[in-house]
């Protein structure tokens, strides 16, 4: 494994966010559910800005750069919890309606687009568009374009409303997932760099073109990369409650996970989006075969996220704010080692 140093490497431009209105949850694991949009996720639901409101919006801005001073974010030490709020515990399971189809040995999509379902299901059986090697160059970047995003910290009723569930701690943010995700790469013999620059501290604006400019240099560096995962966390929460999507796998909890897949609406630059969907729908089948539960339906929607850097670009959301880092970390262990699988099967002959 290479690590690279944490930077946050500042510039002026405004952040694509990706805010969304999201679906309704499960009453318990497993139940049939269908769309209904009155929960609040980063996952689902609101468009994120096109590139011209970007740019825009960013002329206005006043360049924003590092500093020396900027300061840590520390993550709390002490909980004033409200009783007005509460953290409630479920599971997504089968989702039905138009948007949704089934992949054919496991795991689900929402699709958000124009593009019939019957032609995504074909797509889905296509091979990626890459091969893997094991002679030890780099396969696969781990990467945080919002990289201070955390959790809760343990399991409980109510949540501090003074936490904004983010940290330059690296013991308690994004970092610590992709280091569970990156220690089952390593295990199984595959070359993996996880960057841990932070993007999206002290400016959040700006996050998605810093973090594009991280991968740009390092797919330079070590063009034998054919994998790109941003790791985030969702967030899920509807007025004082925050959600916690939670499974049981093997006895001990998991996060559930979400594939986000970018589609190009004829304005994004990404004309090798539908490679990226295969490699999703690859990975979503060996989630949710091997551990049952894992997943939530794969996003398929007309979204960026910098994926048309390379063939195999996702962005995967592990969890939601209102998980705990275990449940995070955990889950962070599971998908590296269904990735790891996928892989393999996928290695050069």
């Amino acid at each position: 494994m290479v690590i690279l140093p944490t930077a946050a490497v500042l510039q002026k431009d405004n952040d694509a966010q990706n805010k969304s209105a999201a679906h309704a949850y499960a009453e318990k694991e497993g139940a049939a559910q269908s769309v209904s949009w009155n929960v609040f996720s980063d996952g689902y639901g609101w468009e994120e800005e096109t590139a011209p409101v970007a740019a825009e919006i960013s002329a206005e801005l006043p360049e924003q750069k590092a500093s020396a001073d900027a300061g840590e974010k520390p993550y709390p030490e002490s909980w004033n919890l409200s009783s007005d709020t509460s953290v409630q515990r479920t599971s997504y399971g089968t989702y039905s309606g138009t948007r949704f189809f089934s992949l054919f040995s496991a795991g689900q999509v929402q699709n958000k687009t124009s593009i019939p379902n019957n032609t995504l299901i074909a797509e889905s059986t296509a091979a990626p568009a890459f091969t893997i090697e094991t002679s030890g160059e780099p396969q696969v970047l781990i990467m945080h374009t919002h990289t201070t995003e955390s959790f809760e910290p343990y399991v409980r009723q109510n949540f501090d409303p003074a936490f904004n569930y983010r940290t330059t701690d690296p013991a308690y943010n994004m970092v610590s997932v992709g280091d569970a995700i990156t220690a089952q790469l390593e295990a199984a013999g595959i070359g993996v760099i996880h960057n841990t620059t932070i993007h999206d501290y002290p400016s959040y604006n700006g996050s998605y073109d810093r973090s594009a400019e991280t991968v740009r240099q390092i797919l330079q560096q070590y063009p034998s990369i054919r994998v790109v995962l941003d790791i985030h966390r969702d967030a899920i929460q509807k007025d004082n409650t925050l959600i916690q999507p939670v499974v049981e796998i093997n006895g001990k909890e998991s996060a559930q996970v979400m594939i986000i897949s970018g589609c190009d609406d004829g304005t994004m630059n990404m004309p090798n989006y539908m490679q990226n969907y295969h490699f999703a729908c690859r990975l979503q089948e060996n989630m949710e075969g091997m551990y049952a539960g894992l997943t939530r339906p794969i996003l398929f929607d007309y979204r960026h996220y910098n994926q048309d850097l390379t063939t195999g670009s996702l962005l995967l959301e592990i969890g939601t704010h209102g998980n705990t880092l275990e449940q995070a970390q955990y889950a962070g262990e599971l998908v590296g080692k269904a990735l790891a699988q996928t892989l393999l099967k996928l290695k050069k002959e």
